[in-house]
């Protein structure tokens, strides 16, 4: 019999990137806002701002400098428009890519909306011990990688590994 892991409480924080929404009509963000603190996680920060690269990379610079924050999930920017930058703001920063989270997104998400997922350029990594996830912008794909990646990833509990567990042997 294998013993029981017991939950990890992660800081988080939701970074939603738009040019037309406000906090008053984030659905994304207020979806990923609900589901981590219903799942027990700890809301660190939201915020949103525009697509505007440097905006986006000094954000998220600002809480992979933090110790105290454990992962940023970013909602928006990841398409193909013009004015679509979060890959190019974000990947930069990262030390470590997770590929296998935007083929398992893309892979999922075939199953929904088929050859449309390919205009996802949705990734994920980790950045000076923080865990980083960039999400499409539309509240059906966070809801997506939350429910079937991200949600069961950092949940200790989820066997036979996750993510929440590797958070102490990430600066080893």
């Amino acid at each position: 019999m294998t013993a029981e892991r017991d939950f990890i409480p992660l800081s988080l924080c939701v970074l939603t990137v738009s040019d037309s929404r406000t906090l008053a009509d984030d659905s994304s963000g207020d979806y990923l806002v609900q589901s981590l603190t219903q799942a027990g996680h700890r809301l660190a920060e939201r915020k949103l701002l525009p697509d505007d690269r440097y905006k986006l990379r000094a954000a998220v610079s600002q809480w992979i400098a933090d110790d105290s924050i454990d992962g940023i999930l970013v909602t928006g920017g990841t398409g193909f428009t013009g004015r679509d930058s979060t890959p190019e703001a974000l990947l930069p920063l990262l030390d470590k890519e997770m590929p296998g989270f935007g083929e398992l997104f893309r892979a999922i998400s075939y199953d929904e909306i088929g050859t449309s997922t390919l205009q996802s350029r949705a990734f994920a990594g980790l950045a000076n011990a923080t865990f980083l996830f960039c999400l499409p912008g539309s509240t059906s794909a966070c809801r997506t990688a939350w429910e079937k990646i991200v949600g069961a990833q950092l949940d200790a509990r989820t066997r036979p590994c996750n993510l929440a567990t590797l958070r102490p042997r990430l600066k080893e």
